[in-house]
């Protein structure tokens, strides 16, 4: 694994951040912690081992504060906690380094490009001390792509040394155009990213900012459902939550809810119908104890839509609407079993995207902007900030954006302990 960050050389000026201890240059953290029995651990350790760079500020870093204008984007879609980046950010930079020009770019990559009109705003500690209390994001966002060559153009025009971009894997994917274009010009300007994504599905990241927020507010909706449910005979309350390829929320919702009894997520086939199936284990239930709880993720049961080609302007696939589908095939099982069923059906999807951070998040924010601005004034670049093993890293953008991270039924324990928790067979998959 390819884990060396690309840097514009030796680092020469002395660090005026004032910390009373900075991170070792040569400092790492080790990919594996977990080893089946000694012989697991030799064999490992006599390979050539897996380290991941570890973040911090160092003693020296490569570009004089007094020459340096950073500049800020927040691409794709609205996040608990990006107000609390940038802000860390601002923070950062200017109490810390002493850099005096901060430019956020509106409306992500489309501020970077002549063309659309707009213009960077000034960032101080002052107007952004208290963004944190709201949602969303002060420079607003985009998606679509934007041509590198457009983007570094407008990089240069402002004098950009330093260019930290929020995002999930479309913003990451971006940098690395970004990158590969200021490489062919042979200009030093470094670009870190700051992985955003409630979705929690960046390769390599142990935990994405706006995740903890994200399913924490979901459970409210679930709460709802259950209520719903209890209060009608055979009551189904049905919620579909964000997860377009992982099911991290729906399942962390789940088992903070403790009252949900199926969870339906990408990465567990199932089927509607025949024995086994989820219609014929609802069924079961809905006999047994007159109500149910579903918690579905958007990406769930998308072979019931049939092939689509379709993609938004990030790129992505269009989904079918599985919650409404299911919602749907529900009611029309149960009235042609004759059971008089009561569906509610709740999609809180938008909700949990635009709220402000939770205090948990709010943390990691700092701490996640922190170590960008420290990575960035050490003149490192094509990288995002990383936490594995509850290590801040540095992680290479071509391993972050080399596949999704997603849930592994087979071999976690957050899947295993959502069976126990949902009591839900294992597979919901027609027997043939």
């Amino acid at each position: 694994m390819k884990t060396k960050i690309k840097s514009f050389g030796e680092c020469k000026i002395p660090s005026p951040a004032g910390y009373e201890y900075y991170t070792p240059e040569e400092a790492k953290s080790i990919f594996r912690t977990v080893f089946e029995d000694q012989e697991d651990w030799t064999r490992y350790v006599g390979s050539e081992v897996d380290f991941f760079e570890q973040a911090g500020p160092r003693e020296k870093i490569y570009f004089d504060p007094r020459n340096v204008t950073a500049g800020i984007v927040t691409c794709g879609g609205l996040c608990p906690g990006i107000n609390d980046v940038i802000r860390g950010v601002v923070m950062e930079l200017t109490y810390r380094y002493g850099v005096t020009r901060i430019l956020g770019f509106p409306y992500g990559y489309q501020g970077l490009v002549k063309k659309y009109g707009t213009r960077p705003v000034e960032l101080t500690p002052e107007n952004v001390a208290h963004i944190g209390a709201d949602g969303g994001t002060i420079l607003a966002s985009s998606r679509g792509n934007q041509t590198a060559e457009d983007m570094v153009d407008t990089l240069a025009l402002y004098g950009v040394k330093i260019l930290f971009c929020i995002g999930g894997d479309g913003t990451l994917r971006g940098v690395k155009t970004i990158v590969r274009e200021i490489e062919k010009r042979r200009e030093e300007i470094s670009v870190i990213g700051i992985p955003k994504t409630i979705d929690n599905d960046i390769n390599y990241v142990q935990k994405t900012f706006g995740f903890s927020t994200a399913f924490s507010k979901a459970m409210e909706a679930v709460e709802c459902a259950h209520v719903e449910a209890k209060g009608a005979p055979n009551g189904i309350g049905v919620v579909k939550l964000m997860g377009r390829h992982s099911g991290f929320i729906a399942v962390n919702a789940a088992l903070a809810s403790q009252n949900v009894n199926y969870c339906l997520i990408p990465e567990v086939d199932f089927d509607l119908e025949g024995e086994g199936a989820f219609l014929n284990v609802l069924k079961d239930r809905i006999l047994k104890r007159k109500h149910a709880v579903i918690i579905v993720a958007e990406g769930a049961g998308q072979k019931f839509f049939g092939k689509n080609e379709e993609r938004d302007a990030s790129g992505n696939l269009k989904l079918g609407d599985i919650g409404v589908f299911l919602k749907e095939k529900i009611i029309e099982f149960f009235k042609r079993e004759h059971i008089d069923t009561n569906v509610k059906y709740i999609d809180p999807s938008y909700i949990i995207r635009s709220i402000p951070a939770n205090p948990e998040d709010s943390i990691f924010c700092g701490f996640l902007a922190q170590n960008a601005v420290h990575a960035g004034m050490a003149g490192k670049t094509d990288m995002v900030i990383g936490i594995w093993n509850n290590v801040f890293t540095h992680l290479p953008i071509d391993l972050a954006i080399q596949e999704r991270k997603v849930l592994q039924p087979t071999k976690s324990t957050l899947w295993r302990t959502l069976l126990a928790s949902t009591g839900q067979p294992a597979r919901m998959t027609a027997r043939s």
